[in-house]
């Protein structure tokens, strides 16, 4: 079954998965994916990572 609320169901190719804010390559299907979210100017953002370690260097 798809999640309707994820952006890397099944039917997502790499043409239009997400890519990773800290080294651009596509996300798909990755479990090591991370999302960070926040809010500016009253409309919600948000930050894609491959893993854990692409999204420390991103803070660093």
């Amino acid at each position: 079954m798809v999640d309707p609320t994820s952006s890397l169901g099944e039917d997502v190719d790499e043409s239009n998965a997400p890519t990773c804010a800290n080294c651009d390559e596509p996300i798909l299907n990755s479990p090591t994916h991370r999302v960070v979210t926040w809010v500016e100017d009253e409309k919600a953002r948000r930050r894609h990572f491959c893993s854990d370690e692409c999204r420390e260097e991103y803070d660093g």
